[in-house]
Order: C-alpha cells, then sequence, then structure tokens
C-alpha cells in the first residue's frame, strides 16, 4: 500500500508556471506506475499525464502535450508535474494517482489503486 500527497497547487496568471509534486509513503514507490489527473467544477476527472516505474516512458493528455512534463525520481519517491504556459482550462484540482507497476500503463481514473488528497491549481485570465 501506499499514501501520496500532493503539494505545489496555487494561484498563476495565464502564461505562467507551477510545478506539482506528489510524494509516496513506503519503500515501495519504483514498484508504481504513477499518474496524473484532474478534475474541474461539474466535470469528470480526467487523464493528464503518466508515467512508468522507471521514468523512461510518459504518456500525456492531448490537452498538456507540449506543456506539462512529468518526471519521477525514486530515490525520493516523489513524482513531479511541471506545467508551463498555463491555461484558465487547466484550472482544476489536481489527483496524483498509483497503480501496481505489473499492471502496465494506463490512462483512466479507474484503472489506478491509490489517490492523494489532490491539490488546487487555479490559473487566472
Amino acid at each position: 500500500q501506499v499514501q501520496l500527497v500532493e503539494s505545489g497547487g496555487g494561484l498563476v496568471q495565464a502564461g505562467g508556471s507551477l510545478r506539482l509534486s506528489c510524494g509516496a509513503s513506503g519503500r515501495t514507490f519504483s514498484s508504481y506506475v504513477m499518474g496524473w489527473f484532474r478534475q474541474a467544477p461539474g466535470k469528470e476527472r480526467e487523464f493528464v499525464a503518466v508515467i512508468t516505474w522507471s521514468g523512461g516512458r510518459t504518456y500525456y493528455a492531448d490537452s498538456v502535450k507540449g506543456r506539462f512534463t512529468i518526471s519521477r525520481d525514486n530515490a525520493k519517491n516523489t513524482v513531479y508535474l511541471q506545467m508551463n504556459i498555463l491555461k484558465p482550462e487547466d484550472t482544476a484540482v489536481y489527483y496524483c494517482a498509483a497503480r501496481w507497476r505489473d499492471k502496465g500503463i494506463a490512462v483512466l481514473p479507474g484503472a489506478f489503486d491509490y489517490w492523494g488528497q489532490g491539490t488546487q491549481v487555479t490559473v487566472s485570465s
């Protein structure tokens, strides 16, 4: 089992940047595929980015490709989401999630086993 805690959210102007962090408890962080998702008010939770356990492969939603970068540091039990050129439509609660690595890559929220509590990102126009 793993516990996840996100940080780094806040209020930023359009065009700005933020870096989200997600710290994980336990000694088996490298056993998990890690993903970032977001949920705006009145909308479904949606996929943002995912990274394999080794960090060797990453995948992004089309809406963030070229602007967001997911990375991880297994020695620090942390996954990051660098968000650049932020837009008002990026406003949402951002969640990190973990999926046992033997299950492979996934992009659907229901495929992930563990979730953090979320961090609010608000982008003003």
